[in-house]
C-alpha cells in the first residue's frame, strides 16, 4: 500500500511509526513531513499542510491507497472532503464534522443543546458587549474566568484570566487587535472549572466509539504550571485519575451523546476525537473538543497501542469499527518535549542538533520542529538520503549530525516500561543527551501522576 500522512510534527512523526509495522505498507509519503520524518517517510516540503489542491493532486498522481490528514487546519479547511471527491479513503473528519474544533461556538451550543456536562459559558461576538458583561462577573469571587477565541489558534486561544483587567486585555487582544486572524472574531467567556485534566482520544466511525489509553498533558511552559500557555511541553499515559469508574461516566455522558449529537447535526464524526476534560468535584465536564490526535499525546498513547493502526484507521473509514478489538500494552508511557529557548515567545532557529547516544530500547525520539540542514529533497524521492524504501530507514537518524531545529517544539523524547517512574526516568536520562543551543524542557513532567499514583 502506499500511504499519505498530512502534517509535519510530532505528531505526524509517532502516526508514522506506528503506521510503518503493518507490513502491507510499502510506501509512506508525509507532506510536508520534516528532517527526523526524512528517516521514516519520504517527505514532500514542497507542499504545506495547508495547501489542499496540491495534496490532493499528488495524491491521485502518486495513486495513494489511503490518507491521513492529521492536523486541524486542513481538517476544517476540507482537505478530507476533497480527497473523497477523488476517490481517496481517509483518516478524520470532514469539514462539517471538524467544526467540533474549528468553532468553540459550534461546540459549546452543541454540548449545552445535548446536556453534555460542560463549562457555563457566553458567547459574544462584539468587544463592547464582551466588556459589558465581565463588568457583571463578580471580582474575586468568581475568577479565574476562561476566554477562548472561537476559530482555531495554534492552541493558544485561551486565556485563563484571574482578574478583571486580565480579562479586558484578552477582549482587546483577541476581538480588536486580532492576535490571532479571523478566529477572534467571536470569543467564549466560561467560567473557570477546576479538578484534574484528563486527555482521551477515541477513534469512532460517526457511531461506534473506541476510547484509546487516556494521557495527561503539561499546557504551561514552566515547571508547577507556571508560564505561558504552549502545545504541550510534555505527557504521560495512562492518566492515574482516568479510573474505570470515571470511564464509565465518561462513555454513557459524554462520549456517546457527543457522537448522537453530531448526527443528529447532520455532521457525523469519522476520525479520532479528543475529548480535553476536567473531573470536577460534580463529575467529569468536556473543556475542549479536538477534531484529530493531539500533539503530544499521540506520543505517549500510540506506543502503548498493540492492535495495527492502519487497520483501525481503515475500519474507521469503512464504518466497522463495532468489529475492531483494540489491545493496548499494559505498560506506562511518558513523553518529554525538547523546545527552543523562549517558546511560546519569540526564539530563535537553525540551531544544530547534537545526539550523543544511541537511545535505548523502548525510547523513541519523535521529531517536530527540526529540519535537515544543507540538504535538498530530490523531486519528492529523497534520494539525498537513500531513503527510497521505508523499510530500508540508512542508520538511526538519533546519530545523524545535519539536523537544525526548526520550530518552538523541537523534539519528543518517549520512553514506555512497565511503572511510570522508570518510564520517566528513561524519558529524561535520554532527553539529557540531546544537545541544541537553548534547548529548554520542563523537568517535571509526570510529577502530578506519581504524586496521584501514590495516594
Amino acid at each position: 500500500m502506499k500511504l499519505l500522512v498530512v502534517g509535519g510534527g510530532g505528531r505526524e512523526h509517532a502516526i508514522i511509526k506506528k503506521l510503518k509495522e503493518n507490513p502491507d505498507v510499502d510506501m509512506i509519503y508525509a507532506l510536508p513531513g520534516n528532517g527526523g520524518i526524512a528517516r521514516d517517510a519520504i517527505c514532500v516540503p514542497e507542499i504545506g499542510a495547508k495547501e489542499i489542491d496540491k495534496i490532493v493532486d499528488f495524491a491521485v498522481s502518486h495513486r495513494i491507497d489511503f490518507a491521513v490528514v492529521a492536523p486541524d487546519d486542513p481538517l476544517a479547511m476540507g482537505c478530507v472532503d476533497k480527497l473523497h471527491e477523488v476517490g481517496i479513503a481517509c483518516f478524520g473528519p470532514e469539514a462539517k464534522a471538524a467544526r467540533i474544533e474549528s468553532s468553540k461556538v459550534f461546540a459549546k451550543n452543541l454540548m449545552r443543546e445535548y446536556k453534555i456536562p460542560t463549562a457555563n459559558y457566553q458567547v459574544f461576538d462584539h468587544p463592547e458587549a464582551a466588556r459589558k458583561y465581565l463588568k457583571t462577573v463578580s471580582y474575586p469571587e468568581c475568577y479565574p474566568v476562561v476566554i477562548k477565541a472561537d476559530g482555531l489558534a495554534l492552541g493558544k486561544g485561551v486565556t485563563i484570566a484571574r482578574t478583571p483587567e486580565e480579562a479586558e486585555a484578552a477582549v482587546k487582544s483577541v476581538m480588536e487587535e486580532r492576535i490571532f486572524g479571523d478566529s477572534g472574531a467571536k470569543i467564549v467567556i466560561e467560567e473557570y472549572l477546576t479538578g484534574p485534566e484528563v486527555s482521551v482520544l477515541a477513534f469512532t466511525d460517526g457511531i461506534t466509539i473506541r476510547p484509546m489509553v487516556s494521557s495527561m498533558d503539561h499546557k504551561r511552559a514552566g515547571d508547577g504550571d507556571t508560564g505561558p500557555n504552549t502545545g504541550g511541553m510534555g505527557t504521560v499515559a495512562p492518566n492515574p485519575y482516568y479510573t474505570p469508574e470515571i470511564a464509565k461516566i465518561c462513555m454513557k455522558e459524554i462520549f456517546l451523546p457527543t457522537l448522537k449529537a453530531m448526527r443528529e447535526k447532520g455532521c457525523p464524526f469519522k476520525g479520532c476525537l479528543y475529548f480535553g476534560l476536567m473531573i470536577t468535584e460534580k463529575g467529569p465536564k468536556v473543556i475542549e473538543y479536538n477534531c484529530r490526535f493531539g500533539d503530544p499525546e499521540t506520543q505517549v498513547v500510540l506506543p502503548l497501542m498493540k492492535t495495527d493502526l492502519l487497520s483501525v484507521m481503515m475500519a474507521a473509514e469503512e464504518e466497522r469499527l463495532s468489529d475492531m478489538e483494540i489491545e493496548w500494552l499494559d505498560w506506562k508511557a511518558a513523553c518529554v518535549i525538547l523546545a527552543s529557548g523562549g517558546y511560546p515567545g519569540k526564539y530563535e532557529t537553525g540551531k544544530e542538533i547534537s545526539f550523543k547516544k544511541q537511545f535505548p530500547e523502548n525510547v523513541t525520539c519523535y521529531h517536530a520542529g527540526d529540519k535537515l540542514k544543507d540538504k535538498i529533497y530530490n523531486n519528492c524521492h529523497n534520494t539525498a538520503y537513500g531513503l527510497c524504501n521505508i523499510r530500508s530507514d540508512g542508520g538511526n537518524i538519533d546519530a545523524d549530525k545535519s539536523l537544525v531545529t526548526s520550530g518552538g517544539r523541537v523534539l519528543g523524547i518517549t520512553a514506555v516500561a512497565p511503572d511510570l517512574r522508570t518510564a520517566l526516568k528513561n524519558a529524561y536520562a535520554a532527553a539529557d543527551t540531546v544537545e541544541f543551543d537553548g534547548k529548554y524542557a520542563r523537568r517535571d513532567i509526570g510529577r502530578r501522576a506519581l504524586e496521584a499514583e501514590s495516594v
